[in-house]
């Protein structure tokens, strides 16, 4: 079991790093849960892989310093759509 976690770790760190996905997207691409994504991410993977680890934070947090950005824009069309059906 220890070596399917460890796999699924490592696939999850390159995902990230190649994509720039964020966690839930990446939790969609795999079928797991995004606090499986993130306690992967951020706890396991420093164990296994320290310099992986690194890369992986980076996108994390260029992700979270731009949610607010995806956030706005996700109100922004839920309230287009609305307008333009009425």
């Amino acid at each position: 079991m220890e070596d399917t976690i460890k796999d699924r770790v490592f696939q999850l760190a390159v995902y990230l790093i190649e994509t720039g996905a964020t966690v839930r997207a990446a939790a969609k691409h795999f079928g797991i849960s995004k606090s499986t994504v993130h306690k992967d991410l951020s706890q396991r993977l420093p164990h296994y892989h320290h310099a992986l680890y690194i890369e992986v934070r980076q996108v994390l947090d260029n992700n979270k310093a731009q949610r607010h950005i995806r956030g706005g824009m996700a109100t922004q069309r839920k309230y287009r759509t609305k307008k333009e059906q009425m």
